[in-house]
C-alpha cells in the first residue's frame, strides 16, 4: 500500500486526487491539507513514501517547502505538481530534490503512473517533457535561458515578477537585500537585460507569470 499526503490549497484539486488514487488499487490518502504548516504538523503524526506538494502552496514558497522535507524527512519522497509551466518548474523541482514534476494540465491516468514511479524512488516526468527537454529548438530561446539559471535564481525571478519588492523577496526567501539585489544582478546577466521592464519581460517569456 502507497501511503500518499496531497499539499493543495484548493479544496476541490485535493478532492479529486484523493478520489483518483483510493479509487486504484494499492493507495491510501494518509492526509489532505491546504497549508505548509498543516502538513508539517501532519509529518509528524503520518509517514507518507509520497507528497503530492503543490508548487504554490500558501505561507512558504514550494521550493523552500520541498526543501525542508527533504532536509527534515529525507526518506519521504516528493513529487511536486502546479499549473505553472513544465518548462520552468520541472527542471527547478528536481534540481531541489523532488523525484517528480506533474503539470495540473496532465491527464488524469498519469498521477497514478507519477506516484507509483516516484514511490518506488524513480524520476517521473511526463513523455512529453521529456521530449521538449532532449529537443532544444534554435526557437525555443527562453528555455535555453531558463537553463542557465539556478533554483534559487528562478526563485527571486517569480517573485520580482509578481511585484514583489527586493525586502518582500528577502523575507519570502528568508535572505537578506543585499543577497537579492546580487541575484538581480545576476539574473540581468544571465538574462542579457540591463533594467527591470526588460528582467519581467523575459520573467513573461518564461511563463513566470
Amino acid at each position: 500500500m502507497i501511503k500518499v499526503l496531497i499539499a493543495d490549497h484548493h479544496p476541490i484539486v485535493r478532492m479529486g486526487v484523493q478520489h483518483v488514487l483510493e479509487s486504484a488499487t494499492g493507495f491510501k490518502v494518509v492526509a489532505s491539507v491546504s497549508t505548509t504548516s498543516e502538513l508539517f504538523e501532519n509529518l509528524t503524526k503520518v509517514t507518507p513514501d509520497v507528497v503530492m506538494l503543490e508548487m504554490d502552496i500558501p505561507e512558504i514558497n514550494g521550493i523552500a517547502t520541498l526543501r525542508k522535507i527533504k532536509k527534515e524527512y529525507p526518506d519521504v519522497k516528493v513529487l511536486m505538481y502546479s499549473g505553472q509551466s513544465e518548462d520552468v518548474y520541472a527542471l527547478s523541482t528536481i534540481r531541489a530534490g523532488a523525484f517528480g514534476y506533474l503539470s495540473k494540465a496532465s491527464d488524469i491516468d498519469y498521477i497514478i503512473s507519477a506516484v507509483n514511479k516516484v514511490s518506488e524512488g524513480n524520476m517521473f516526468i511526463t513523455n512529453e517533457l521529456a521530449q521538449r527537454l532532449a529537443f532544444d529548438e534554435g526557437t525555443q530561446k527562453p528555455r535555453r535561458f531558463f537553463r542557465k539559471l539556478s533554483t534559487r535564481e528562478v526563485e527571486v525571478l517569480k517573485l520580482l515578477a509578481s511585484g514583489k519588492r527586493n525586502k518582500e523577496v528577502a523575507l519570502g526567501l528568508n535572505l537578506n537585500e543585499k543577497t537579492v539585489s546580487t541575484y538581480k544582478a545576476r539574473l540581468m546577466k544571465k538574462l542579457n537585460v540591463d533594467n527591470m521592464v526588460d528582467l519581467l519581460q523575459q520573467a513573461k517569456a518564461l511563463e513566470l507569470y
